[in-house]
């Protein structure tokens, strides 16, 4: 069963982008690939509890069990050391990545304090839009008595758009709530 932001994508985005963008083939309408959430732990002395907490939150979030991700070298200064264990990341694709966005859109977003859009300047050049989150309690799942550790997240979008305007086509319809709407 699709998700309805999949189903809406397929039956109301592609022919509006179609129109907009004057495609010859709805093969070139962009999409959504993926979406990669990223988390890193600050080096500390209970590092590995904060990890721990970490990949079960980023878990509970994606429905998805996160992998961990290691350090590529040594900074003296930050006590970390070359292949340590510093963070987690999981990659989403196909249903559960439209039904991450739905909820994420739709229900996280607008829980953020003073919440008045997302940044339009986010995008990296190639269509990609990440976002950073600064904390996972904005998300339904989570369970605000059980929140031990603070902990940010890191939301790349990755579509197929060539542009930037073309992705943030894209994500104004698919319903991201930009703070500078044109």
């Amino acid at each position: 069963m699709q998700a309805k932001l999949q189903e809406e994508y397929r039956r109301r985005i592609i022919p509006v982008l179609l129109e907009r963008y004057r495609y010859r083939n709805v093969h070139q309408v962009p999409r959504i690939e993926k979406v990669v959430i990223n988390t890193c732990v600050a080096s500390a002395s209970s590092i590995k509890e904060a990890l721990e907490v970490a990949q079960a939150d980023l878990g509970l979030i994606t429905g998805q069990k996160p992998i961990v991700t290691l350090s590529k070298k040594n900074v003296s200064n930050f006590k970390l050391r070359k292949h340590q264990e510093i963070g987690s990341k999981v990659t989403l694709r196909g249903r559960i990545m439209y039904e991450f966005l739905e909820r994420f859109i739709f229900a996280a977003l607008p829980r953020i304090r003073d919440f008045r859009g997302v940044s339009a300047k986010a995008f990296d050049g190639h269509g990609n839009y990440t976002i950073g989150i600064s904390d996972q309690s904005i998300f339904p799942e989570v369970e605000l008595d059980k929140v031990k550790y603070t902990i940010g997240f890191d939301i790349t979008i990755v579509t197929t758009a060539s542009t930037n305007e073309e992705a943030r086509s894209l994500l104004a319809e698919v319903g991201m709530p930009f703070s500078d709407k044109k």
